[in-house]
């Protein structure tokens, strides 16, 4: 996608062909900020403190992780240290552990002496595959939104989305805004109700920004006026995305996604998930009982983050002071409570028959 005229992806290879560079998201809306990437550690700070977020652009990084770790020792016992540090950076993308494995596949029959190369062509080549799948996940969403915008009696489509899912998240396109930028481009006039996402954000800070970018109509709304705008008609689909789907159709997302999700069903308005086929995890079939939660830092929900009235960015705390918090970063949505899946390969149920008519190799 562009930012200011000028294409960029969310990832890229440094102009000297060994480190990384990456788009610091800790630090949009407000400042761009390309950030460089030169070692194994830097990956794993870059995905740890989501330098780089969504499940897509996680495992994307951790490739390149590996590869950096590649360049300076592409010795056995540091090719497994890359891959457990990076591995135990987040517990609930399941795309980290997709592009880890695909990485330890192909690096680990390799004599060291080809490794390094090995592993840079293969990071970029995740990258490049990422690119394709999200494209295609935007024309199969178009064709659903088209379907529903022929259906509609309003003058603008509105959608709902919650958290980033969007080309930030991903190497570009996105997954949940793909089909949303596809359908704008196609001159539906789509109008987008960005969640803020608490606590980080992400909606108001990442993807009001994308789509403003790409002169998408939308407005920011707090996390509970879902379910308001629904009632009043004024939601025709939700679209969101998912770190992590189990084989049975439930899927992971930012929390709050659940409760998006009741409200939906209780209002008749579709809820669609977009995801790419490495999000779907094929060892779990309970995604409620089996899915990993990541909590994180309890500051994420006592300050936040944002332009001061005085021009600069800055920190300030909402809570008193000592007051103890929990932070829950995603929650799971029963594949009963989703419309459908919209994946690379077409759009299908969400139950484990629904995936496997796409994916019929995972039988």
């Amino acid at each position: 996608m562009k930012v200011n005229g000028k294409p960029y992806r969310s990832i890229w290879l440094n102009s000297d062909k060994t480190r990384v560079d990456i788009i610091d998201q800790t630090r949009l809306p407000h400042e761009f900020v390309v950030h460089t990437l030169a070692s194994l550690d830097d990956a794993a700070e870059a995905i740890r403190t989501m330098r780089v977020r969504g499940a897509p652009l996680i495992g994307a990084t951790a490739a390149y992780g590996v590869a950096l770790a590649m360049a300076s020792d592409p010795g056995d016992s540091n090719l497994r240290q890359a891959l457990e540090s990076l591995l135990e950076t987040r517990p609930t993308a399941v795309n980290l552990r997709w592009a880890l494995d695909q990485m330890a596949t192909a690096l680990e029959p390799l004599p060291g002496s080809g490794r390094r190369e090995a592993a840079y062509a293969l990071a970029a080549g995740i990258c490049d595959e990422d690119v394709a799948i999200n494209r295609q996940i935007g024309g199969n969403g178009l064709a659903l939104i088209e379907d529903l915008w022929r259906q509609s009696t309003s003058d603008t489509f509105h959608i709902l989305t919650h958290c980033n899912a969007g080309w930030l998240a991903t190497v570009d396109w996105g997954t949940a805004l793909a089909p949303i930028y596809r359908a704008w481009d196609a001159g539906v006039p789509v109008h987008v109700w960005v969640d803020e996402t608490r606590p980080r954000n992400q909606g108001a800070s990442l993807t009001a920004w994308e789509l403003a970018s790409h002169g998408v109509p939308h407005d920011v709304v707090v996390d509970n006026a879902g379910g308001h705008l629904m009632q009043h008609g004024l939601v025709d689909m939700c679209i969101v995305g998912t770190d992590r789907t189990a084989a049975s159709g439930d899927v992971c997302n930012k929390i709050g996604t659940y409760l998006k999700a009741l409200a939906a069903a209780d209002n008749g308005v579709p809820f669609y998930v977009a995801l790419p086929g490495p999000t779907v995890d094929w060892s779990v079939s309970d995604g409620v009982a089996e899915i990993p939660i990541e909590e994180r830092d309890p500051g994420e929900i006592t300050y936040i983050e944002g332009l001061l009235d005085t021009g600069d960015c800055g920190r300030v705390q909402i809570t008193p002071p000592g007051v103890s918090a929990r932070n829950f970063a995603f929650d799971v949505t029963p594949a009963r409570l989703v419309t459908g899946l919209i994946t690379e390969r077409g759009v299908c149920s969400a139950s484990h028959q629904g995936l496997l008519s796409l994916y019929p190799e995972n039988k």
